[in-house]
C-alpha cells in the first residue's frame, strides 16, 4: 500500500501537515476490515493513539542506532569539508553538523536501495539511514531480501554516543482493531517485554516534546540486567542550531514512560523552550 508520504517522495518530510504520512492509508484499511494486521516501522507511527487500534505486540527489536553508508570508509568526523551526505532526517541533520559543521547536509528521501545507489553512483560522498531497514532490505534473498549491499559502498554502524536514534527506530508495530480479541491473542505471543519497555520510554519522550517523526528529537532506552531502563535523548534548535543531550537515571518497571517524559522536560528546560 501506497501511503501520503510514499507518494511524495519529491517532498521533504518536514512539508507534510500529517503526522501519520508512512501509516495513515495502512491503518484505514485495518479499520475498515480489508485486513486483520498492519506491521508499521514503530517510529512513523504519531505518539497518540489511534481510535478503534490497538499495539498487541511488539517483536524484538532490530538495531536502533543508525547507518553511515559510504565509498570511502571516513566516519562523519573525517567526511572532507564540503562532502553532500544525504538524510531524510532533521534530528540526523542536526546531529551530524553538530560532529562536523564543514559537511553540506542535503535532504535525501527515496527507499533505501535508491539511497545506497546515490552513493555508489557519486552523488553523494555519504548517506546515514536507519541499520534495521538496512539489515531488513538485504538480508539473504531466499528470505525476500535483496541480497548482498552494493559492492561499492562501505558501511558502519553510528553508536548512540554520537547520534541518538529516532523513538522506536528498529522496533516493529504489530497493530489491529481494539475489538478483534481473536487477533489480538495471536499477536500477542509475539510481544518482546523489553523491546516494548524501551519503545514505551522513547515515545514517551517524543510525546512530551509535542512532536512526531518530522521532531529534531531522538531517544535511546536501554534495559539492564537487573531489569532497569536507562534513557538518553537529545533535542535540536534548528534556530539556534543548538543540540542539547541528556540521560535520566534508571527506572524500575512501571515507570518507564515517566523517564521518557522527565527527560524530555529536562531538554526542553535546558534550551529554553517552554
Amino acid at each position: 500500500m501506497a501511503t501520503t508520504g510514499d507518494t511524495h517522495p519529491d517532498r521533504a518530510i518536514e512539508a507534510f501537515d500529517s503526522k501519520g504520512l508512512f501509516v495513515d492509508r495502512v491503518r484505514e484499511a485495518v479499520l475498515a476490515g480489508d485486513c486483520q494486521v498492519a506491521i508499521h516501522s514503530f517510529k512513523d507511527l504519531p505518539s497518540a493513539a489511534y481510535p478503534g487500534l490497538t499495539i498487541p505486540a511488539v517483536p524484538r527489536r532490530g538495531d536502533p542506532r543508525d547507518l553511515l553508508i559510504t565509498r570511502t570508509g571516513d566516519d562523519l568526523s573525517s567526511l572532507p569539508a564540503g562532502s553532500r551526505v544525504g538524510t531524510s532526517s532533521l534530528r540526523r541533520r542536526m546531529q551530524i553538523l553538530d560532529m562536523n559543521p564543514s559537511l553540506d547536509v542535503v535532504p535525501l528521501r527515496g527507499n533505501v536501495d535508491t539511497r545506497v545507489r546515490k552513493v555508489a553512483d557519486g552523488s553523494f560522498a555519504a548517506v546515514v539511514v536507519a541499520a534495521a531497514g538496512v539489515e531488513r532490505l538485504y538480508e539473504a534473498p531466499e528470505r525476500g531480501g535483496l541480497g548482498p549491499l552494493n559492492a561499492g559502498v562501505r558501511t558502519s554502524l553510528i553508536e548512540p554516543a554520537h547520534m541518538i536514534p529516532a523513538p522506536a527506530q528498529g522496533a516493529l508495530a504489530l497493530e489491529c482493531r481494539d475489538d478483534d480479541a481473536a487477533t489480538i491473542g495471536l499477536l500477542g505471543v509475539l510481544d518482546d517485554v523489553d523491546s516494548r519497555r524501551t519503545v514505551a520510554a522513547e515515545r514517551a519522550f517524543l510525546a512530551a516534546l509535542g512532536g512526531g517523526c518530522t521532531t529534531p528529537g531522538g531517544a535511546h532506552a536501554t534495559v539492564g540486567s537487573d531489569g532497569t531502563l536507562t534513557v538518553v535523548g537529545m533535542l535540536g534548535d534548528p534556530l539556534s542550531g543548538d543540540v542539547v543531550r541528556r540521560t535520566r537515571a534508571s527506572y524500575v518497571p512501571g515507570q518507564d514512560e515517566e523517564a521518557g517524559r522527565a527527560l524530555a522536560d529536562e531538554i526542553r528546560n535546558a534550551l529554553g523552550l517552554p
